[in-house]
């Protein structure tokens, strides 16, 4: 893809993942209003993977939809949902420690201090774990501003 197409394809993803900004929702892409993308939160802590759920197992939390592979995984998210459910709405973590949001990729993704964190790629995963704690304390200080916008 050139670089006008990456641009575009950016800006896309940072204007369309504004209007998650109106609530506490988690970002849920477009059209599904699955948080995380459709991937297991709880595989995360269980598994150290990234593995896709199933609409078989599916709870609602805070207006999203959260798939999981197992009853067992369910039943654990609804036991203690905000333990498990990304930081910052499932944004890009680095994004929100530089004041702005775009969307997190399941695939790009860390646990800190037993805190699930999602990444917009690769590149900035690999940002991301240059400073993880300060960028952490920038994100904790920039998300409850971005809430309100």
């Amino acid at each position: 893809m050139n670089k006008f197409l990456k641009s575009m394809a950016l800006l896309c993803t940072l204007v369309f993942s504004l209007p998650a900004l109106a609530t506490d929702a988690f970002y849920t892409g477009l059209f599904n209003n699955q948080a995380a993308g459709g991937y297991d939160v709880v595989a995360y802590f269980t598994q150290d993977a990234a593995v896709e759920g199933s609409k078989k197992f599916k709870s609602e939390y805070m207006g999203a939809e959260f798939l999981f592979t197992s009853l067992a995984h369910k039943t654990t998210f609804d036991a203690d949902p905000s333990r498990y459910a990304p930081q910052y709405g499932g944004h890009c973590a680095y994004a929100v420690s530089q004041g702005y949001i775009a969307s997190g990729d399941p695939e790009q993704w860390t646990i800190v201090d037993d805190k699930l964190y999602l990444n917009y790629n690769k590149k900035v995963l690999t940002t991301w774990r240059t400073d993880t704690a300060g960028f952490i304390e920038l994100a904790d200080q920039n998300w409850p501003g971005l809430l309100a916008e």
